[in-house]
């Protein structure tokens, strides 16, 4: 389950990031155009870049920060469980095996 969250994490900080790069096209692509109303526009998106970009950097340090720890939590309990840790990792590597090989049948 946690890996499935931090997969939808990665997705999300992705497309975010191809939001912005999207909007800084558009910005780039009008920065020849004038008026008023372009000018106010050019503004407010850029305001708002600025503040998706800052989110955007702290959404990737929590997603780093909570894999670190669970990365961590992992390598406590392996060592405080050693044996545990091997029945399990067998038990899960034989559970993959027999079901890859059942389906192949």
């Amino acid at each position: 389950m946690n890996s499935s969250i931090n997969a939808s994490s990665d997705k999300l900080v992705k497309d975010i990031k191809s939001v912005v790069a999207d909007a800084e096209a558009i910005l780039s692509a009008t920065a020849d155009q004038t008026g008023k109303e372009v000018s106010a526009l050019r503004s407010t998106l850029t305001a708002k870049l600025i503040d998706a970009k800052q989110r955007l950097i702290t959404l990737e340090e929590a997603v780093i920060d909570k894999a670190k720890e669970t990365a961590q939590a992992t390598d406590e309990y392996v060592h405080e469980n050693p044996w545990q840790s091997v029945i399990i990792a067998g038990g899960l590597g034989f559970l993959i095996g027999y079901l890859s090989s059942s389906r192949r049948n």
